[in-house]
């Protein structure tokens, strides 16, 4: 097991994001982590990146409790790891090339020869050898979150976190994207972990899904079997019906009520 959230509980302030979450992400494997907005994805990926640490329960990561770990352990962890963020967050004064470069100038001292080998092979495996010049810029949404895609896996991470990774992207891009994810779990034996509301998106590619809901996991398994949950929440969700479990409106005064208020 690369990930095990056990029984994790988290809050900020007095607000709820996890009440007894439990999760797994097996090695090898597409893990989709879907909910709808505002159920604390991004969050799940700062509890098992070490950016924060549960209330109570445990985050295991490679075997290790990420609560227990130094800094400098903390750090040796998360170079196992590759991260796509969302909307790519490329750095915006530097080109392709040396974006992709980034992380093994600041994490190596492999000389220039060999760094340039290892970008343009990343490059190539995103189809975009050939933009390394360019400027982010210069770049549509889809090329950006290629180019952001090659300087996740530059230091060929063992766990490859996707936050949101079709979030704005035309069909064309999409597609890509979803090819890729697929792709590079297959031919770089690592183990994906994709955080997305995309539901056919996610269907396309995951072996195990989970949906967050309520602090909690809602539904777990393959997509088919996510589909054919008898619950009314996992079933909105799967469907996008705006009616069920999950409100529409945030919760407020009797309407009528503070209408009149305000006209007072």
């Amino acid at each position: 097991m690369v990930v095990d959230v056990r029984d994790a509980y988290y809050s900020v302030g007095d607000r709820a994001i996890f009440s007894g979450l439990d999760l797994k992400a097996r090695r090898g494997r597409i893990t989709a982590i879907m909910g709808p907005s505002g159920t604390g994805k991004t969050t799940l990926l700062k509890l098992i990146t070490a950016q924060i640490t549960a209330d109570r329960g445990q985050a295991m990561v490679f075997g290790r409790d990420l609560a227990t770990l130094s800094r400098g352990e903390v750090y040796a962890l998360r170079r196992r790891v590759g991260m796509l963020f969302q909307n790519g967050a490329l750095l915006t004064d530097l080109d392709v090339f040396e974006n992709v470069a980034f992380p093994v100038r600041e994490h190596t001292d492999l000389p220039e020869p060999l760094i340039r080998r290892l970008v343009l092979t990343k490059l190539q495996a995103v189809g975009l050898r050939g933009a390394a010049d360019l400027m982010p810029g210069e770049l549509s949404g889809g090329m950006a979150r290629r180019v952001a895609l090659a300087r996740a896996i530059v230091m060929d991470p063992e766990v490859l976190i996707y936050d949101e990774p079709f979030a704005g992207l035309d069909p064309i891009s999409l597609g890509v994207i979803q090819r890729l994810i697929k792709h590079m779990n297959a031919a770089l034996s690592i183990t994906s972990i994709v955080v997305s509301h995309d539901v056919q998106e996610l269907a396309a590619i995951a072996d195990d899904s989970y949906l967050l809901s309520a602090g909690r996991i809602a539904a777990s398994g393959t997509p088919a079997e996510l589909r054919a949950s008898d619950s009314a929440a996992v079933r909105q969700f799967m469907t996008g019906a705006a009616e069920g479990p999950v409100a529409f409106h945030y919760p407020a005064p009797d309407y009528a009520t503070q209408l009149l208020a305000a006209d007072e």
